[in-house]
């Protein structure tokens, strides 16, 4: 009991007494962040939140805020580790990249050659099959089941979206991909898909090794990402997962849907991450802290050393869909291998400077990074949805891109950490 209130004492003063003195010094950019946050945990938006701010290499805020587990009264600290969901993506993308220029994997090579017994096919029957480089820019023609319906094709063939059932391997997971017809021809469409597990798989097979092993030896270890990993380091600070929900959001169930968009919901299975035998997800199963995932951001703003060369780095990180709509993020945006890309930052409606690039996980995580503000932000929550898409990550990145000019102009705040 006196734990509890010890804890409870140690949120309310994170959460409503007045910063250091260092805090104010900043031009005011830490005290708007810390406002924000303050009133979307008092306001039952989001139950926890690690933000991460860095300018030319150099962490300017960081704040740990809220409950990491809300009933056990465990509060949110820097080193939280959280369930990536699509903040997977452009990791598993990177070590693709890497598996490309060692010649192990060809971006356009199709992925039937590395998964032979994995042949899709279009509506009319005529096989097709995506090129890696397709399966990096989602113009493969598969989608994900929660854009679905109840009755859509891939709930009727039991697809996992990598984000729930669990003990599903990834030969089965392909076995039914492969039952439902590719929604267009490859290379001629755009939607937001399961092609990074499919990669996954591709590039289990051309690196001759499991995708977690390789991940780890390709990205991982060479930039120190202790806690960044397809199983959980430390389950003492893994978060408990919540849904939105009215007065607060609710702690998720063994098995939990939330609804999103038209479609049926996005099924969660949060113990997912605790069973070897489900298929390492290249779309949604990584685990991460805020301080390993800034360093793989800042990684690539900086070129992509020691993992990628500048010029894999630039491919990564520059548009590849040509003149191919994309449906997310919209207008102003189109994408990159493994990460979408601003191209107009007028069309695409938000303060980031154009050649940004940004993304989210509908675990409650947002993140950006600015090239022409040197900048790149972590925003990782344990609220889906809002943490991804709700008012809160828009928020911060708006304080974040006024505080701090484009093209370097002006003061940059100075160093702020939080609790």
């Amino acid at each position: 009991m006196l734990v509890h209130v010890l804890c409870d004492i140690m949120v309310a003063l994170s959460l409503f007494l007045p910063r250091t003195a260092g805090a104010a010094a900043n031009d005011g950019l830490s005290a708007r962040l810390d406002q924000i946050i303050d009133d979307a945990i008092a306001g039952n938006r989001i139950v926890g939140t690690v933000v991460l701010v860095a300018r030319d290499g150099q962490v300017v805020y960081a704040r740990a805020a809220g409950w990491a587990d809300r009933e056990e009264r465990r509060p949110m600290t820097r080193d939280a580790i959280f369930r990536l969901s699509s903040l997977t993506k452009p990791v598993v993308a990177a070590a693709a990249l890497a598996l490309v220029q060692a010649g192990t994997l060809d971006l356009d090579t199709p992925v039937a050659h590395y998964l032979p017994d994995f042949q899709t096919r279009l509506a009319d029957g005529r096989p097709a099959s995506p090129t890696i480089r397709q399966l990096l820019t989602h113009t493969a023609g598969f989608t994900y089941g929660f854009f679905e319906g109840a009755d859509g094709p891939y709930h009727r063939a039991g697809v996992s979206d990598g984000l729930d059932a669990p003990g599903l391997s990834m030969e089965e997971n392909l076995r039914r991909l492969a039952t439902v017809p590719l929604s267009y021809a490859p290379g001629t469409g755009w939607h937001y898909s399961v092609a990074m597990d499919v990669l996954g798989a591709a590039m289990t097979t051309a690196g001759k090794a499991p995708l977690p092993e390789l991940v780890t030896r390709l990205v991982c270890r060479p930039l120190g990402l202790a806690d960044t990993a397809f199983a959980v380091t430390d389950r003492s600070r893994l978060t408990v997962p919540y849904a939105d929900a009215t007065p607060e959001p609710v702690r998720m169930a063994e098995l939990q849907t939330v609804p999103f968009g038209d479609g049926a919901g996005i099924r969660f299975a949060p113990d997912r991450v605790f069973n070897p035998a489900s298929f390492p997800s290249g779309g949604a199963g990584m685990v991460a802290t805020a301080d390993d995932y800034l360093r793989f951001l800042e990684c690539l703003r900086q070129g992509g050393g020691p993992i990628l060369r500048p010029e894999t780095t630039a491919a990564m990180t520059s548009p590849q869909t040509g003149d191919i709509p994309v449906a997310l993020p919209g207008p102003g945006w189109a994408w990159g291998l493994g990460v979408p890309v601003v191209t107009d930052a007028a069309k695409a409606k938000m303060a980031l400077s154009t050649g940004s690039y940004a993304w989210g996980g509908v675990y409650g995580h947002s993140w950006f990074v600015d090239p022409g503000r040197r900048i790149s932000v972590v925003i990782l929550t344990n609220t889906a949805i809002e943490g991804m898409n709700g008012r809160f990550p828009k928020a911060l990145q708006e304080a974040i891109t006024a505080a701090i000019p484009e093209s370097g102009r002006g003061s940059a705040p100075g160093p702020r950490h939080g609790k």
